[in-house]
């Protein structure tokens, strides 16, 4: 299996609650990829608890069952259209993949 971890740092925003609700479309988009790619096994988006924090806002979890679903998983047009979304509010990202 393949753990994809990708953490999302958004820009400032005029008030919380604006980034509050990009955090929360970005967040609803995420989750709908589950019935959509079927190379998709496992998903969790955690939202970090203090939204001015200096730290990563968003964390992405997945599970593939190998770096061919992971691939596959990337140029989805689905998922294309989320990271489109992610893209237009990130001003930092990091992801790691491994096997577990």
């Amino acid at each position: 299996m393949i753990n994809h971890v990708v953490l999302f740092k958004l820009r400032k925003y005029a008030s919380e609650s604006e980034k509050q609700d990009i955090i929360g479309s970005i967040e609803d988009g995420l989750l709908g990829l589950k019935e959509k790619i079927t190379e998709l096994k496992h998903i969790e988006v955690g939202v970090n608890y203090e939204l001015a924090a200096k730290s990563y806002d968003i964390c992405l979890i997945t599970h593939f069952e190998n770096i061919q679903d992971l691939d596959a998983y990337r140029i989805h047009p689905e998922h294309l259209i989320i990271a489109e979304l992610i893209g237009q509010h990130a001003v930092e990202r990091a992801a790691v993949d491994f096997e577990f």
